[in-house]
């Protein structure tokens, strides 16, 4: 099981590949939105992928605080520790 936020980091840069129009450089300081230009509908989709992968449920308003990957990824963790 990964648990290791940069592991989970790296998870997610390889889910979002696929996702994006153009290759862009991801960090934990990427900002979903802003720099990866995805719309709402696209994060739902995207987290819906996620939740597959890392068997989790993302509560709505806990994406509504994400801001960043490392954001993400440390929520996911989060969540995967309460399993």
């Amino acid at each position: 099981m990964t648990t290791d936020v940069n592991e989970i980091v790296d998870v997610i840069i390889a889910a979002l590949g696929p996702t994006l129009p153009t290759p862009v450089t991801i960090t934990t300081e990427t900002s979903i939105t802003r720099d990866l230009g995805l719309d709402s509908l696209a994060v739902m989709d995207f987290v819906m992928v996620l939740e597959d992968k890392f068997d989790v449920s993302i509560p709505l308003e806990r994406i509504a605080e994400v801001e960043t990957i490392g954001d993400l990824a440390r929520t996911i963790q989060e969540l995967r520790g309460r399993g």
